[in-house]
């Protein structure tokens, strides 16, 4: 990559903000208040460097960056185009992660690993157009396919496929489709409610039927009790 290809893409990082975030109103904004892109921009340098011999020297700058930016992302990472941290405080990206084009990675992710072995795939691979919410941690190398959307605080430790919404600890798989909207938190379904509601209304039934010796408690109360087993399962589709 020569010097003209790396401008160009440091271009892109600064035009990024104005495309994903509708806060930014001035480029001064820049240099102040996206710490993210200023992460990256590092990253982009010392990346160049680590790849033709400098690692010292890389590790370095970005030891510096995660001073001033509270960002730790390491060299020997492969970033690709136009990827948005937003806010970005608190985000690790590992060694050997993978971030394909047109990621938006929210203030707290981590992708890490869970190996200690040298010279193998420790981290994720983030597929184009995936949405990683704020605090969610995913680890291991695992892929997160294009257009997947992981919710935020959700612990990833399996792969998810390309156009689906996943959250929970561990995370789940809650919706599959084509639907390339970003990450709406506020309609993401409560999994766990709906799991706990359909135990405790089935052990409520099974109760009232040893309390009155009655078998027929639990045939009628069945259609009310499938009623809200349906409702879960339509969660994890």
């Amino acid at each position: 990559m020569g010097l003209r290809s790396l401008y160009e893409i440091i271009k892109q990082d600064l035009r990024t903000p104005w495309r994903n975030d509708p806060a930014i109103r001035y480029k001064l904004e820049l240099l102040f208040n996206y710490p993210g892109v200023w992460a990256l921009i590092n990253y982009r340098i010392a990346n160049r460097l680590y790849k033709r011999g400098w690692k010292l020297i890389a590790r370095i700058i970005m030891g510096i960056t995660q001073i001033i930016t509270n960002v730790d992302i390491h060299p020997a990472a492969t970033i690709g185009r136009r990827v948005f941290i937003d806010h970005a405080t608190g985000v690790v990206i590992g060694e050997t992660a993978v971030v394909e084009d047109d990621v938006l990675i929210y203030q707290g992710v981590t992708l890490g690993g869970v190996s200690l072995d040298r010279g193998v795939k420790r981290h994720p691979t983030v597929r184009r157009g995936a949405v990683i919410g704020g605090g969610a941690k995913v680890l291991g190398n695992i892929e997160i396919g294009e257009n997947a959307r992981i919710g935020a605080n959700s612990v990833v430790i399996k792969s998810v496929p390309p156009n689906c919404t996943a959250v929970g600890i561990p995370a789940r798989v809650i919706s599959k489709g084509k639907d390339k909207e970003q990450l709406s938190h506020n309609k993401i379904p409560d999994i766990n409610k709906q799991l706990f509601l359909y135990l405790a209304k089935r052990i409520e039934i099974l109760e009232n039927a040893i309390i009155n010796h009655d078998e027929n408690i639990i045939i009628e109360k069945d259609k009310e009790l499938e009623k809200l087993y349906e409702k879960y399962l339509s969660t994890m589709k």
